[in-house]
């Protein structure tokens, strides 16, 4: 008896566990669809007209009312700014995009009766620009500050391997480069590639774009690569004595203990690892400010700059020169000055970089440029076979370092 109870309640039991399960299924099934747009983000010109579409993913069993939104009122007109979907109905609502003033702007729904899932999905990110031609000017100076930086790295390491001699060559510049370099890629590839923190992103910004971009990831790579290659070149041709400094070595121990402190955060979720990624990030901002100091000290020190290559500065100012006329380009054409001087890191950061390439330059070619190859430092004089060449060598081989 005590046996064929427990059956029966083992069954009962089975029974009711799938009644909760088809119930389950049922309700999943018929989960509410909305409607949702043909894209969530739109260009349009001044006194231009563009167009979207609300689209019925699955017919609704009553009529609805929508309402369009506009985060401001004076930037685009939208026609129609209401409409019906009608019981039953798959037919797609197109709306009309009128530019008024450059700038950016959000748009979404409400909707009659008063359904959050049937406009959840009905937002748009709608871009006024002044001119189409700066849009393509913009991206094409885009793409030749990003060829610019990346071909950057190169001069230095040609100029290493011609001499077979890093003398010259700043290794504080070098190693805070590396360590910039690599937070910088571990910002780019863990906000491109790891799906966790891409959901604590859009979590925390659900309508935002994400910022990474395929090609920072790979100049944030290539950047690390070729800084690998400098280092390789530091540890296998002529030096003389020089070697990283005691304040770059307290400075990078600094920034690695704030890291791993922070990773140690996060992996006890004290933080979000997407905090810990900024971090990271503001790091990288810092070495960006400080990493030329070194290097020009030590020029100023040598009143020389053989050895520096002048190419890897005329690269790096040809793009950080056009990295803020893009800026300015779209901040005129999308009346978003605001990206400029209310958030003034990124082009203070481009600003302050080009000031010091133009130090560099101005070093080069009007401080000590009919200088012999450099004033050594103590430890060079016996190390370095330059000090003991011709005028006519010197001559060449100052001519020689231009690139």
């Amino acid at each position: 008896m005590m046996a064929l109870c427990i059956a029966r309640t083992h069954r009962n039991l089975g029974y009711a566990l799938i009644s909760i399960f088809a119930i389950f299924s049922q309700a999943w099934a018929q989960a509410p669809v909305g409607l949702t747009v043909s894209s969530h983000d739109v260009t349009v010109l001044v006194n231009k007209t563009e167009s979207f579409d609300v689209l019925v993913r699955d017919p609704f069993t009553q009529d609805f009312r929508i309402t369009l939104i506009k985060q401001h009122d004076n930037m685009v007109d939208l026609d129609p700014m209401e409409f019906s979907i009608m019981a039953g109905s798959t037919q797609n609502q197109t709306i009309l995009i009128n530019g008024l003033k450059p700038g950016h702007l959000e748009v979404t729904a409400e909707s009659q009766p008063n359904e959050k899932w049937v406009v959840e999905d009905i937002y748009l990110r709608i871009t006024v620009a002044n001119s189409e031609a700066i849009i393509y000017t913009s991206l094409i100076f885009g793409w030749i500050y990003f060829v610019a930086w990346s071909v950057s790295f190169y001069p230095q390491i040609w100029t290493n391997f011609k001499r077979k001699s890093v003398v010259g060559l700043n290794f504080d510049f070098v190693f805070l480069n590396i360590v910039g370099f690599t937070l910088y890629s571990i910002f780019n590839c863990g906000l491109y590639w790891v799906p966790g923190i891409q959901d604590e992103y859009f979590e925390r910004y659900p309508r935002g774009l994400n910022p990474v971009m395929l090609n920072d990831v790979v100049f944030s790579l290539h950047a690390m690569f070729a800084t690998c290659i400098t280092i390789y070149q530091c540890f296998a041709y002529e030096r003389a004595e020089q070697r990283v400094s005691k304040i770059a070595s307290g400075l990078v121990g600094l920034f690695a203990a704030f890291v791993i402190i922070s990773a140690g955060l996060a992996a006890g979720n004290v933080i979000h690892w997407l905090d810990f990624l900024y971090y990271c990030s503001y790091v990288k901002l810092t070495i960006t400010i400080i990493k030329y100091v070194p290097q020009a000290l030590m020029n100023y020190r040598r009143k020389s700059t053989v050895g520096w290559s002048i190419g890897n500065i005329l690269l790096d100012f040809t793009g950080g020169t056009l990295s803020m006329l893009q800026m300015i380009l779209n901040a005129y054409n999308y009346d978003d000055w605001v990206s400029i001087f209310g958030d003034p890191t990124k082009f203070g950061l481009g600003l302050f970089s080009v000031l010091f390439d133009i130090f560099f330059m101005l070093q080069h070619y009007v401080f000590y440029r009919n200088n012999p190859p450099y004033q050594p430092l103590p430890g060079d004089d016996n190390t370095n076979a330059e000090s003991s060449m011709s005028p006519p060598q010197i001559i060449s081989n100052s001519l020689n370092e231009t690139f």
